[in-house]
């Protein structure tokens, strides 16, 4: 049994699979302007579509639809066939709140209500 393909139809494959794992991912890496699928994603880097692939460097974001995910430090790793391969520096996960510099208490208030606009009397 022979595994020999002609060369347009192992092309073909191959950009079937590309199409495929660009549409089943949500990942997406922005680079200042740029916005790029990604196409694997482990844990010390990530892939994207070579042809697709801007020279990316330096500080990215990484956005799962609209979610802020993480903020990363890259490098260029290398080209493995069709794809860019990227590496981390640091990956940190994106927070949507500044940290607190001090404890909080557990049975804090989370809110204080003011009077009712207008009642002339103070709220309980």
């Amino acid at each position: 049994m022979t595994t020999f393909l002609p060369k347009d139809v192992a092309d073909g494959l191959r950009a079937a699979q590309r199409k495929s794992l660009q549409k089943s991912h949500r990942l997406r890496v922005h680079a200042g302007g740029a916005i790029v699928k990604i196409l694997k994603y482990w844990d010390h880097g990530f892939s994207v579509d070579l042809e697709l692939a801007p020279r990316l460097r330096g500080l990215v974001d990484i956005y799962d639809g609209g979610i802020h995910l993480y903020q990363c430090l890259i490098v260029a790793a290398e080209e493995h066939g069709d794809e860019m391969h990227y590496e981390f520096k640091r990956n940190t996960m994106a927070h949507d709140t500044a940290p607190l510099d001090f404890e909080r208490d557990a049975n804090a208030p989370i809110a204080l209500l003011s009077a009712p606009s207008g009642s002339g009397r103070p709220f309980r």
